[in-house]
């Protein structure tokens, strides 16, 4: 279970990168709109309850996923260097908001939806993406744009409106992953998401780009996370693991996976460009 709890924001995160990276826009801001959507849903739920602070949260998070879009779509500034600007104004931003606006009494008491909402939206989503993807007109220019925007504007699609509605996309489930990790800890601390979006995104390149191989990427590296948790502070064959190590495991693996698998996945040829 506790696989599965860790896995879910993963999982949430990594189908949120699927529809922006597969309409061809890089996407390394799902770390800043999921800490976003934490911080706003911990600010607003006890406020407006679990669904109100959920609804904010997501239109917190979709803000700064159409920012990505209007930077990088309509002023073509490069992917990644808005992304990384979108990460540091969530992780400044919501440091300032909840010092100032937080309610320290609610610490650890935070109102939240049940954990099986989010659990069954987490594996849920990755089945309805593949038939979305595969099955779909919207899906297939998805895949079209993202593959070869100038192919897909010869055929009349238009790859910045598709790209909106597939960041569009992204905002929501970045919404709901930031919002799941509050339920959870039942408290927001500065920082919280942790690398879970990076993470993620890695999940989401080890799947080769595709949904349901991504969600066992991430139940992968929940299976460690856990493993990290429970071991903690034991002993291995009488040897002393320090907690640090234990704690930089789920990364430590993220970047083995990475430096094995990310040469013999193809990535979408239409990634980054417009």
């Amino acid at each position: 279970m506790l696989t599965i709890a860790l896995s879910a924001p993963l999982i949430l995160a990594a189908m949120g990168g699927f529809t922006s990276e597969r309409g061809g826009v890089i996407n390394i801001a799902l770390e800043g709109m999921m800490l976003t959507a934490a911080c706003v849903d911990a600010l607003a739920a006890p406020k407006f309850g679990p669904v109100g602070g959920l609804l904010i949260a997501i239109v917190a998070a979709t803000s700064m996923s159409l920012l990505h879009w209007l930077v990088t779509q309509v002023y073509r500034i490069d992917h990644v260097i808005s992304g990384m600007a979108i990460n540091a104004v969530a992780a400044g931003g919501t440091n300032f908001l909840f010092l100032k606006f937080g309610d320290e009494a609610r610490k650890g008491n935070l109102p939240s939806l049940p954990s099986w909402f989010f659990y069954t939206i987490a594996f849920v989503a990755p089945v309805l993406l593949l038939f979305y993807a595969r099955q779909t007109k919207g899906g297939l220019r998805l895949l079209a744009v993202g593959s070869d925007p100038d192919k897909a504007r010869l055929m009349g699609v238009q790859p910045i409106r598709v790209r909106f509605f597939g960041l569009l996309a992204t905002g929501v489930f970045t919404g709901i992953a930031g919002v799941e990790l509050v339920a959870y800890t039942g408290v927001f601390t500065d920082n919280m998401t942790a690398g879970r979006g990076y993470i993620a995104l890695a999940a989401l390149i080890l799947g080769g780009w595709r949904a349901v191989p991504a969600l066992l990427a991430c139940l992968a590296f929940g299976f460690f996370s856990a493993i990290q948790v429970q071991l903690q502070g034991t002993a291995i064959l009488g040897v002393h693991v320090p907690t640090e190590l234990w704690a930089a495991l789920p990364y430590l693996v993220t970047i083995i996976a990475l430096a094995g698998f990310l040469g013999k996945n193809r990535t979408p040829a239409g990634l980054g460009r417009h």
